[in-house]
């Protein structure tokens, strides 16, 4: 089904692409036909039916009427007469299931409205007429059931509780007019006359435009999917009733074209569009101008009240900066002052340390001067042991100072012990014994103290050097200056 523009437009593109087949449905009766020799359509028409078979069931039924039908669909006599042959040999199915096949269509043929039969072979389609399809149902089963079921389903079809649904299949439309005169015209569906598929009551309109009734004049059609249907659940969706009348007048062209689709006042359609939309237009472009009157105005009004908000916000924004700027020079003075403070407390406080430590090492050489002294040292040998072992941490001199108070008597002192008691050799030599046995001791006090003084010097990271400095002076000294004496 092809698709105009405008119809994509109205929206209802879709809705004509899956509308493009209508189900017809009529009811089912038993075949009556006699054949008559003399007559060549009924010869033709029974050699095709294969009538009295015994093990099937005829039906025939009025499939389609040219004309008018109740849902605004029309069949042309033309559009009608091609399809004429189409219903034959499709499937006969019950309820439209296709799994469920229970015959045959075997024929189908036309009369005219008086029930006179129409030979297929005549080329010019007749004015009005019907088609009939006769068909034949399978009433020999082996299964009992299904013969049962078809029993039932005969007897129903002769009570009139049955009917045959066909669906009628088609590819294209043209729009069938009906002007309030009464007389029908053609025009066909194109780009200009497409806007008229929204006013058909197939796809949602009304029926009818500008005083025309509007119908679907349907165009390459085909007759398919026959069944056996009960009474339909949808009736807007079956003809049940015979179609009206389609009369074109045959003394104007059947054809109209947009330009030629007249009204019944004889104004033009098209005129009477052009009039409404110029005067659509004229109020358009009132309302236009109306409205662009109102923007120029909302938007001179709003780029004033955004002007003023702007010239406001960067005033405020100007005050902002500039209170900033003083806090800045403010905070800037403040942490001059804090820099300044700053150097200051950090030279009072390397001061006070330098003082600190002077005191601290004031006490210090105080001490240790008292406890040399009291171990026995000469002045001279003091001030010369505190030069030497400045480097030494407490410990380690409290150590070396404990050395001094287990140093021997001098040899003088000894030779005066002697000389005031020279009876007394053998307590002097005692006393030398003793004084040798003492200095052995010392010395070997001596090597604990270098010792402890080494393990001193593990905890000096900085001062190995100095340490082993005052190591070398501290031995030389006692060698010298204490045991050498």
């Amino acid at each position: 089904m092809k698709i105009y523009n405008q119809e994509i437009k109205d929206g209802i593109s879709d809705l004509v692409k899956t509308q493009a087949s209508i189900a017809y449905c009529s009811q089912a009766s038993i075949s009556n036909r006699k054949d008559n020799d003399d007559s060549e359509i009924i010869k033709l028409v029974a050699g095709k039916s294969n009538p009295d078979q015994f093990d099937l069931y005829y039906l025939e039924s009025v499939l389609v009427s040219t004309g008018w039908n109740k849902n605004d669909d029309v069949f042309t006599n033309a559009e009608t007469w091609a399809a004429r042959s189409t219903p034959e040999d499709k499937q006969f199915n019950f309820m439209h299931n296709e799994n469920d096949i229970i015959g045959h269509i075997t024929d189908s043929y036309v009369i005219d409205k008086t029930g006179n039969k129409i030979s297929a072979e005549e080329e010019e389609a007749p004015k009005d007429f019907d088609i009939i399809t006769e068909a034949v149902l399978y009433n020999s089963w082996t299964d009992p059931e299904n013969r049962e079921r078809m029993s039932q389903i005969i007897a129903e079809i002769e009570e009139g509780k049955w009917f045959v649904s066909m669906e009628c299949l088609f590819s294209d439309f043209d729009y069938a007019l009906v002007d309030p005169k009464g007389i029908g015209h053609v025009l066909p569906r194109n780009e200009e006359s497409a806007f008229l598929t929204k006013h058909l009551r197939a796809y949602g309109g009304e029926g009818n435009y500008e005083g025309y009734t509007v119908g679907r004049a349907l165009k390459n059609i085909a007759f398919s999917g026959k069944g056996l249907v009960s009474n339909p659940a949808n009736p807007r969706s079956v003809i049940l009733e015979k179609s009206k009348s389609f009369i074109i007048n045959t003394d104007i062209s059947n054809e109209l074209s947009i330009g030629e689709f007249k009204m019944s006042d004889n104004n033009s359609l098209l005129e009477k569009q052009i009039e409404g939309l110029k005067e659509d237009l004229a109020a358009a472009q009132a309302e236009n101008q109306a409205m662009k009157q109102s923007v120029e105005e909302a938007k001179d009004k709003e780029f004033a009240t955004t002007i003023e908000a702007f010239e406001a916000d960067v005033q405020s924004k100007d005050e902002a900066i500039a209170t900033l700027e003083e806090t800045v020079k403010s905070t800037q003075a403040k942490i001059a002052e804090l820099e300044d403070a700053l150097a200051t407390s950090q030279e009072e406080l390397e001061t006070a340390q330098k003082e600190i430590a002077e005191m601290v090492q004031k006490e210090r050489t105080a001490a240790r001067k008292t406890a040399l002294t009291e171990a026995g040292l000469e002045e001279e040998a003091v001030e010369e042991s505190l030069a030497k072992f400045e480097s030494l941490d407490d410990e380690a001199f409290e150590a070396v100072v404990a050395l001094f108070g287990k140093k021997p008597k001098k040899k003088d002192e000894d030779k005066e012990e002697e000389a005031k008691d020279d009876t007394k050799a053998e307590e002097t030599e005692e006393a030398e014994a003793d004084e040798a046995e003492q200095a052995e001791e010392a010395e070997a006090e001596l090597e604990e103290a270098f010792e402890e003084v080494e393990t001193a010097e593990a905890t000096l990271v900085d001062a190995t050097e100095e340490v082993d400095s005052t190591k070398a002076a501290v031995a030389e000294w006692l060698a010298n200056d204490v045991f050498g004496k």
